[in-house]
């Protein structure tokens, strides 16, 4: 895959580390994720519908939106390089990402359909896109993006499925739905169905900022108040394996996938 066309020296570096772990229960794992600094994208996805539809639609998921991403990042002008003046969800960034999801969702789709051993399979998809000067992130499904900066983890991301969704509207508390037999019902997904309409999210980078990806294997056991904890006292490098380490140590009951992505000076990190 061609490699992102530069205009000129990037302001920022974008680094990259990622980790996937089957858990201490499961015998295969239906995580997948891109880590990919040439293009600046990286992404996780947690598959379902049984060993084979799980894995086949997540790796499937990840593959094409690392595609299409490139295929659009290549054959664009490096005159078309998106600032923060574009509309939110209207850049060419934007479109770039729902695109690739859309070709995600009909491929695993058109495959379900074909082979009856993979029929119901779909997946979680949360996608992040850097550029110089913003973040934008296509998301499916309960995997989350955060955000760390200035020694603090934000959730960027809202969950699509049943238990958040009795969250947001309060008719159920945070801590019964940690607890809840329902909290692993996913209300929108990747190729579950013919279409889907992913959350497109835009925000402003700084050097310093440090995304992390993750499955609910993680989400699950890990607070953002651990993530910051580790992210504050790890090197990044390291920050993979710490926090699947430690979702392994609390239960371990899920595959779990870590992505960490560092906005660096050019002159450092």
């Amino acid at each position: 895959m061609a490699p992102r066309p530069e205009a000129k020296r990037d302001a920022v570096k974008i680094q990259g580390w990622a980790l996937s772990d089957v858990g201490r229960t499961r015998d295969h794992n239906e995580d997948s994720y891109v880590s990919n600094s040439d293009l600046r994208l990286f992404a996780v996805a947690d598959g379902m519908g049984g060993h084979l539809g799980g894995e086949r639609a997540s790796r499937m998921a990840v593959e094409i939106l690392e595609d299409e991403v490139g295929r659009a990042l290549t054959l664009a002008a490096p005159a078309a390089k998106p600032t923060l003046l574009e509309p939110p969800g209207k850049s060419p960034v934007a479109m770039a990402l729902r695109k690739a999801v859309s070709e995600a969702t009909r491929a695993i789709w058109d495959l379900s359909q074909r082979d009856s051993e993979l029929s119901g399979m779909g997946t979680t998809l949360t996608g992040l896109l850097l550029s110089d000067t913003k973040a934008t992130i296509a998301h499916v499904g309960d995997s989350r993006a955060y955000l760390f900066r200035h020694g603090k983890v934000r959730q960027l991301t809202d969950d699509h499925s049943w238990i958040a969704e009795q969250v947001r509207a309060g008719l159920l508390s945070a801590d019964d739905a940690l607890t809840s037999r329902f909290r692993n019902i996913i209300t929108r997904s990747v190729g579950f169905e013919q279409s889907v309409n992913p959350d497109i999210i835009t925000l402003a980078v700084e050097a310093g900022d440090c995304f992390l990806l993750c499955s609910d294997g993680l989400s699950n056991h890990v607070t953002p108040d651990d993530m910051s904890e580790i992210l504050s006292t790890r090197f990044y490098v390291e920050a993979p394996q710490a926090l699947i380490d430690l979702a392994n140590d609390r239960s371990g009951d899920d595959n779990i996938t870590a992505v960490v992505a560092y906005v660096g000076n050019q002159h450092g990190v």
